[in-house]
Formats: structure tokens, sequence, C-alpha cells
């Protein structure tokens, strides 16, 4: 397909991804102080009296422009297909009014900073802490022992993050004792090799910039970056469209080879003629294929 046809499609399925109105949450808890720690939950809509926990951790290259109600239609769709729903908002860059980064076929201006070193991955690691209590009392209907972690983009870099604190080096503030209790993660397009990233120049150098700029990178880059952060043995999947022009198919590929290396079989789920927003994209049908990850994991 040539560049400008894919450049075209691609911005069409941007568009049709923010099409659809924010969705309200049921209940929304606070997990901190802070405006952006908190949770919004959705009930299974089907009234299942016990059904699975998907935790949705959104994307937006750690950017504020891009906060939790972009993927709020994915989260009210995985609630109509039985799922009971923790949608996690967290600390990032920048500021919300501040324009969005170029787009791959748009000249590069500056792009506003990505995430908060290390505030983006202080939150994550307290709303995940705090969630069995909150889930408790916000969604009695939620079986945590049924919990799945998924993120796209951005996310899914945090999902694969947060399944794989129980092996974050020796001394880290986010380590856990023992591995997190999930049926597994599903990951979406995620950044999940940095320096496969920053190779590819991956949403204007965003990995790069979440740990605090080229000074910081390799210094902080085992405290973060999941590729270095196997085996987890926590079962993984991940879905990634093969068009996808945000993060390429290779950032994908380059983690499933590590976690291959490792030892460990990560799945990864190449979709043909899709893109990277149809995986939160309730219209399209890659959204399906997602679900359908998910209940496999989750039932």
């Amino acid at each position: 397909m040539p560049d400008d046809a894919a450049a075209a499609r691609a911005a069409a399925e941007e568009e049709s991804a923010f099409s659809h109105p924010p969705v309200g949450p049921d209940v929304t808890a606070a997990y901190g102080d802070h405006p952006d720690q908190v949770i919004d939950f959705y009930a299974p809509r089907a009234g299942t009296p016990s059904a699975p926990l998907v935790v949705v951790l959104h994307g937006g290259a750690w950017r504020a422009r891009y906060d939790r109600r972009h993927i709020t239609p994915f989260a009210d769709y995985l609630a109509r297909r039985g799922f009971a729903v923790a949608n996690v908002e967290y600390r990032r860059g920048g500021t919300p009014t501040e324009p969005a980064p170029a787009g791959p076929a748009q000249p590069a201006e500056p792009a506003p900073p990505a995430g908060r070193w290390p505030d983006t991955f202080d939150d994550v690691a307290a709303a995940l802490d705090a969630l069995p209590a909150l889930v408790r009392e916000a969604l009695p209907q939620a079986d945590p022992r049924r919990t799945v972690l998924t993120g796209h983009s951005a996310g899914g870099h945090l999902a694969l993050w947060a399944a794989a604190r129980h092996v974050l080096p020796a001394g880290a503030p986010w380590r856990a004792d023992r591995p997190a209790a999930l049926r597994g993660v599903v990951a979406l397009a995620p950044i999940a090799d940095f320096e496969a990233a920053q190779k590819l120049g991956v949403c204007g150098d965003a990995a790069l910039q979440l740990l605090g700029g080229p000074d910081h990178f390799a210094e902080r880059r085992p405290y973060a970056d999941p590729v270095l952060l196997l085996p987890t043995g926590i079962a993984t999947t991940l879905v990634q469209g093969r068009d996808d022009q945000v993060v390429p198919q290779a950032v994908a590929e380059s983690y499933a080879d590590a976690a291959a290396r490792a030892g460990e079989t990560a799945g990864l789920t190449l979709l043909a003629d899709v893109g990277h927003f149809p995986l939160i994209d309730p219209a399209a049908d890659a959204c399906a294929v997602v679900a359908e990850e998910i209940a496999q994991l989750a039932w």
C-alpha cells in the first residue's frame, strides 16, 4: 500500500476510535490525593453475579492531553461483554492544553513531554496495590481471582510493567515481593521495548522523555522497560496490527523474541490490515479479537 494511502487509512482509524462519546462510569474511587489518582469502575452490563475483572490502562504516549476518557468506550464495550472493568488514571507529562505531537505523515514539531519520573510509575503501582480493596467496595460483582490486565500503546507498556514488578531490580521502590494475582496480561500495540521504540522514533521519542531524557535513559531503563523484566511467569499476550504506524509491529516482535530467549512464551496475535487504534475501537472488528483474547485468559 502506498505511504499516502496508509497514512489516510491510519487517520481514518484514529478518527473512528475517537468519534465515540465518553461513557461515564458507574463508580469512581480515589487511590490517592492527586486528581489523576482515580479509578473508574464499570459493572458488567449483563448483571452477572460474578464476573472477571479487566483492569484497563489507557495510552497516549504518557502525555497529559490523552486521559482515560478516550478509552471509556472500550471500557464500556468490555462491560457489555460481561466483564467488570476498572479504568485506571495516572499522572502524565505536560499539560492537557498542549498540542498533540505530529503524526507519522505530518511535519515534526516539538512534542509535549511524555510521562513523569517517578510519578507515572508511582501511580500505576499505587493503583494496582489499592485495587483489591477498592473493587470490593465499588464492584461487588467483580471476581478479583479472575483479573486480566490490559493496556493500549503506552498503557500496554504500563500493563506489562505492572505485571513484572516482582522482578524489578532489588531496591526499586515499586518492587513487589510476589507476582501479581493475575490470570494474565493482554497488551495492545504496547511500547514494550524502549530501545526498539527509540530506534523507530515512536511517539516523538516518548520513551526517552518518560525516563527523564538521554542523561537518565540507560540508568533508569532497567526499572522501567518491560523487555528487561523477563521472564515474569505471568501469561502474556500481545495484540498488534500489522499496519500500525504509531507503534510498529517490530516493537512487539522484539518483546516476544526477548521472552523466548528468557524461556517464556509471550503470545503474539498479529492482525492483518489493522493499524493502531482499531484495537480499542468498539466499531472495529479488531476490538472483538481483543475481547476474545481477554476472555481466553479470564473465563
